[in-house]
C-alpha cells in the first residue's frame, strides 16, 4: 500500500509538471526547403521533442471559401507532407496544425468570406475535409489583418463569426482552433474584439516582433522587450513586447490561451552613416541579403551566427535585445540571451506558452557551437 500512494504521489507530481511545461507552438515554412546549402530546411530536419505543435504554414484562401494549395509540388511531389505526419512516429504527443494566411495572401479574400454566411460555410467545410484529410491536428488561421490591407471595418465583427463557425465543428472532433494575431496596439485597435477572439480560440499566437524593419527610414529593432529611453512619442513606446502582450491581457485575453511571439530571425539595415548607428539613426534601406534567407532586410539567426560572428555585437540594457554592426550593416535580431529573457517575461504573465516564427532559422544544425537549435532549446529550458 505504502509503495502504491509513493507511485501514485509521484505520477501526480509528475503531471502536475508536465502539464506546466507550456506551449511551444513551432511554424514550419514550407518553402525553406528550396534554399541553398547549410540553409534548406524540409520536415525531415524538424526535431519533434522541442515543440508541443507544428503549424504547417501556409495554405491560401480561395474566392469560394475553399483551401488553396499553394505549392502542390512540396506539398504532394517532394512528399514533404507526409515526412511532416511522420514525426508524430518519434513524439505521438505532438500536435500538427494546419495554417492558412500569411502575410503574402493579403487581406481582401478574407474579408469577402467572412462577410458572406454562405462563403463561411464553405470556408469551414472545405477546412474540415482537409484536416480530415491529411490527419492534422487542427487549424491555424493567419489573417493579416481584419480592417486593414483591403479589408472593411466590418472585419471586425466578421472575424468573430468566422472563429465561431470554426471552433465548433474542430472542437466536437477533439481538433484545436488558433489564429495568429498582430502585436502592434494600433493594428490591434483596428481589428479584433480581443474578449470575442479569446472566446473563440483554443490559442493566440500573438506576433510581437516585426515592429520596425526596412519598410522604415531609421534604426529599430524588430522585436524589443521593452521601450528605449529613444523612444518619443506615445505610439513609438508601444511598440515593443512587454506592451503588445500587456495589451492583448488589458483588454480580457485569457492569459492560458496566449502564445508570445518569439523569432529566430532578425531585420537589418543599410546606415545612411556607419558613424551613427543608434535607434532612430536614419537608414537608406534594408541590410543585404544573406545567403540562405536570401530577402534583404531581413536576417536568419543560423546566418547570424555562423557567418556574421566577428561583427561587433551590442547588447541594449533597456530594450533587452543585441544588434550586429558592420560598416553601415547593422542587424538586430534575437539570440539565445534576449529570448530567455522573453520566455521569462511570458513566465511572470501567466501566458500558455511560446510561439516561433520560424524552425528554419534557429541554428538547426549545430553549426554555431551550441548544438542544435539552440533558441528552440532555450525556450524549452526556462518555459515555466
Amino acid at each position: 500500500m505504502t509503495k502504491l500512494l509513493l507511485l501514485l504521489a509521484f505520477t501526480s507530481a509528475f503531471m502536475v509538471l508536465s502539464a506546466s511545461a507550456g506551449n511551444v507552438v513551432c511554424y514550419f515554412a514550407s518553402w525553406t526547403i528550396y534554399r541553398p546549402d547549410n540553409g534548406k530546411y524540409t520536415a525531415l530536419d524538424v526535431d519533434p521533442n522541442l515543440c508541443t505543435h507544428i503549424l504547417y504554414a501556409f495554405v491560401g484562401l480561395g474566392e469560394d471559401g475553399s483551401v488553396r494549395v499553394l505549392d502542390d509540388w512540396e506539398l504532394t511531389g517532394l512528399d514533404e507532407m507526409n515526412h511532416l505526419m511522420s514525426l508524430k512516429e518519434q513524439n505521438p504527443n505532438l500536435k500538427i496544425i494546419l495554417s492558412m494566411g500569411g502575410w503574402n495572401e493579403g487581406s481582401q479574400k478574407y474579408s469577402a468570406v467572412a462577410a458572406s454566411p454562405g462563403l463561411r460555410q464553405a470556408m469551414v467545410q472545405s477546412v474540415l475535409a482537409f484536416v480530415d484529410q491529411y490527419g492534422f491536428d487542427g487549424f491555424d488561421l493567419d489573417w493579416e489583418y481584419p480592417c486593414q490591407r483591403g479589408g472593411v471595418d466590418e472585419d471586425k465583427a466578421n472575424f468573430i463569426t468566422l472563429l465561431g463557425e470554426l471552433k465548433a465543428p474542430l472542437n466536437e472532433k477533439g481538433l484545436i482552433l488558433s489564429a495568429a494575431v498582430s502585436g502592434g496596439i494600433a493594428s490591434c485597435e483596428l481589428s479584433y474584439d480581443i474578449p470575442g477572439v479569446s472566446e473563440n480560440l483554443d490559442m493566440i499566437n500573438v506576433m510581437v516582433y516585426d515592429f520596425h524593419g526596412a519598410f522604415e527610414s531609421f534604426v529599430g529593432h524588430y522585436a524589443p522587450l521593452y521601450a528605449s529611453s529613444l523612444d518619443a512619442t506615445d505610439e513609438q513606446k508601444t511598440l515593443n513586447v512587454a506592451a503588445g502582450i500587456e495589451y492583448w491581457l488589458d483588454q480580457g485575453a485569457d492569459p492560458k490561451k496566449i502564445n508570445i511571439g518569439l523569432g529566430t530571425y532578425g531585420r537589418g539595415f543599410a546606415l545612411a552613416d556607419p558613424n551613427n548607428s543608434s535607434l532612430y539613426a536614419a537608414t537608406y534601406g534594408g541590410s543585404e541579403a544573406g545567403p540562405y534567407t536570401r530577402a534583404m532586410g531581413v536576417i536568419g539567426y543560423n546566418e547570424v551566427c555562423e557567418l556574421y560572428s566577428s561583427w561587433e555585437y551590442t547588447w541594449d540594457d533597456e530594450q533587452q535585445v543585441p544588434h550586429i554592426q558592420n560598416g553601415n550593416q547593422w542587424l538586430g535580431y534575437d539570440d539565445e540571451k534576449s529570448i530567455q529573457l522573453k520566455v521569462e517575461y511570458a513566465n511572470s504573465k501567466g501566458l500558455g506558452g511560446a510561439m516561433v516564427w520560424s524552425l528554419d532559422t534557429d541554428d538547426f544544425r549545430g553549426i554555431c557551437g551550441n548544438g542544435p537549435y539552440p533558441i528552440l532549446t532555450t525556450i524549452n529550458k526556462y518555459l515555466n
